[in-house]
């Protein structure tokens, strides 16, 4: 690091090549002081090189291009893609009004937190994101971890929904620039898929008190259960009505959506017109959502106007207007109550690790789903700055934790959007919802809400993963159904915990109970499956031992290692320990085919009286070779580790 030139040190007889160094010249201590001195040179060289290296790496074209992929597709864009970006952002944005309105319902916010949370998003993934058909904002999961872990104990305060979004995007942003997106994959999809559905479940009959009309219900499942079984005979009966004829509506119109012309392919096809007019009734059934609010605010809004105000349960004053831009606070006092910040942290407690992992999960599954339908590729780590950004950025208009729909993106795919530029004119639409629409929520049926819930809900629930399941790999029900009963039984929190806790164990049981078979004969011979680590070590020393032990004789056995690609610490203590036990009972232990890198380990480990054979073959006839003398050719191999191996 250094090099070879020509140094001279002030107040030294030290010149490099030329001079030389004199033990006589300098004492012994002056030259231990210079090698630490050239020591601490070459570090200082490498971590400049090193930094030099990152910051010109960092710096560079393609990783603005790659961490800003706005510029990417902007010096491409076109007016046709605008037309369509602009269609399907505000086909979106008709899609997430209803949606967030009825979302901070299941996060206990109250309704306008629904659109705080929809809009800072949409700017954001329009710079950072990489999918073109992901629309970040409220979704069911997300707004139901928020009501789990992020509940205020002051009515209507959204306190611990906000500094709840303002760590998860830490979080994410974190990951992301770290490249963790890779711990989704230590997550299972029967996981994901009972979490999934439970979580529907729990969210669909969460909203039943709403079909029904009724207060005062527990959000725990089991309770929740209970108390609306238990109230039935409190119901109302224009609530339910108009929650029935809502969920029936949202049925019809959503069919709009999927009617198959089936047209003829070799024909001429259909005339403008009739293009025209199958575009207007799939846009009715993409808009649905926002037709059965509007319709049902405007039967309560007669029935209050002829003065029938008790009629139905509406949802009452939203604040009007944007929120201010102001970073979370970390404390809230009103009536005499106090929340500090160390009591809110306490509370959300494993919210900030479940929150954004789940997140990441959602926005991960979507983007690679609509990716590989149209044909693009994204970026998981990317993905991760991009959520989370927006959830830092959003925290500051009092938005709780977003990340992609599924519902909205597909709504978006299917508008024929070509970049995230849609995103602008989605969060510029519910901007003007706020300023102008505002005091028209007030109107809207709380059972309405409700039943755009839980057909949003209803389609998360996946039945027939029971049967693939069943086919293909049976063992996988368990995580599944134990995830999915957990959530249910004892909270969602937990569940997922449990869940991924299992799957984990499944996953590494044949690490710690790998398949040995042990080959009968003069020699016994025990075959490994696979690698060598810590949790396998006790066990295989307990198989080898009775190998040994096998028909009550002192039998010596050759292991064959072929397949063991990596040794822990652990495992060697295991295999000195085998050594010393055999050697107790005058026994022999040979291990074979260990490939190269394996005993590069056992060298530098130092094994005592560690015997090694290239091939079980070798292995069994050097121990027979030492039982019965008269074979002869083969040598006794052990490893000298002062010369190679």
């Amino acid at each position: 690091l250094l090099g070879n030139q020509p140094r001279k040190r002030a107040g030294s007889n030290y010149t490099g090549e030329e001079g030389g160094l004199s033990s006589s010249a300098l004492p012994p201590s002056h030259e231990r002081e210079t090698e630490e001195e050239e020591s601490i040179m070459g570090f200082t060289v490498v971590v400049k090189r090193a930094a030099k290296k990152q910051i010109n790496a960092c710096c560079s074209k393609e990783n603005l291009k790659t961490k800003l992929p706005i510029t990417k597709w902007l010096p491409k864009y076109s007016l046709q893609a605008l037309q369509c970006d602009l269609i399907a952002g505000l086909t979106v944005g008709l899609t997430v009004i209803p949606q967030g309105l009825a979302y901070a319902k299941i996060a206990d916010l109250p309704p306008q937190y629904g659109l705080y949370s929809a809009f800072m998003g949409c700017f954001v993934y329009c710079f950072l994101g990489t999918a073109k058909d992901i629309t970040l904002g409220p979704t069911a999961i997300m707004s139901l971890m928020t009501a789990t872990f992020a509940t205020s104990p002051i009515e209507e305060d959204a306190t611990y929904a906000i500094v709840l979004c303002l760590i998860t995007g830490c979080v994410q942003l974190l990951l992301g620039l770290l490249n963790l997106g890779i711990l989704v994959n230590f997550i299972s999809y029967p996981v994901i898929n009972a979490f999934t559905s439970a979580a529907a479940i729990t969210i669909g009959f969460g909203q039943v008190k709403g079909i029904l009309g009724l207060t005062h219900i527990p959000r725990d499942f089991p309770e929740m259960v209970y108390e609306t079984c238990k109230k039935i005979p409190e119901t109302k009966i224009w609530d339910l009505v108009m929650g029935l004829v809502c969920l029936a509506l949202l049925y019809v119109l959503k069919k709009l959506r999927t009617i198959n012309w089936n047209d003829d392919l070799d024909g001429p096809g259909p005339n403008r017109c009739v293009r025209f007019c199958r575009y207007l009734i799939w846009l009715i059934g993409t808009a649905s959502n926002a037709i059965v609010v509007i319709s049902a605010s405007g039967v309560a809004a007669i029935l209050i106007s002829q003065g029938k105000n008790n009629t139905l349960s509406i949802t009452g004053h939203l604040k009007p207007g944007l929120p201010d831009f102001k970073p979370p606070d970390f404390s809230y006092t009103k009536d005499n109550i106090t929340i500090t910040a160390s009591t809110i942290f306490s509370d959300i407690g494993a919210g900030f690790g479940i929150v954004p992992l789940l997140g990441l999960v959602e926005l991960i599954a979507i983007g690679k789903a609509f990716a590989r339908q149209n044909h693009y590729k994204i970026y998981p780590s990317q993905e991760l700055i991009a959520i989370g950004f927006a959830n830092i950025i959003s925290c500051f208009v009092g938005s709780y934790p977003v990340t992609g729909s599924f519902s909205r993106t597909a709504v978006n795919s299917q508008s024929g959007v070509k970049t995230p530029a849609s995103g602008i004119f989605t969060g510029v639409l519910i901007v003007l919802a706020l300023f102008t629409l505002t005091p028209l929520f007030y109107y809207i049926p709380k059972s309405a809400l409700s039943a755009v819930i839980i057909f949003s809900v209803i389609q998360m629930v996946d039945v027939m993963v029971v049967k693939k399941l069943w086919k293909t790999n049976k063992i996988d029900l368990i995580p599944l159904f134990i995830t999915f009963l957990s959530c249910l039984g004892v909270g969602m929190e937990y569940g997922i915990l449990i869940g991924i806790g299992v799957s984990m164990i499944i996953l590494l049981y044949p690490s710690a109970r790998p398949k040995i078979k042990v080959e009968p004969g003069g020699v016994k011979v025990v075959k490994l499956d696979q690698g060598l680590l810590f949790p396998a070590v006790e066990y295989l020393q307990e198989c080898v031992l009775e190998a040994n032990e096998a028909d009550g004789k002192n039998n010596s056995v050759v292991l064959d290692c072929s397949h063991v690609s990596a040794l822990d610490y652990t495992a060697i203590q295991g295999i000195t320990e085998l050594i010393v036990d055999f050697k107790s009972r005058e026994a022999k232990l040979v291990f074979a085919g260990f490939p190269k890198n394996v005993l590069k380990h056992l060298q530098v480990a130092d094994i005592p009286e560690l015997t090694v054979s290239s091939t079980v073959q070798e292995g069994c006839k050097l121990l027979q070779e030492e039982l019965t003398p008269e074979f002869s050719g083969v040598q006794h191999i052990k490893v000298e580790y002062n010369s190679r191996l």
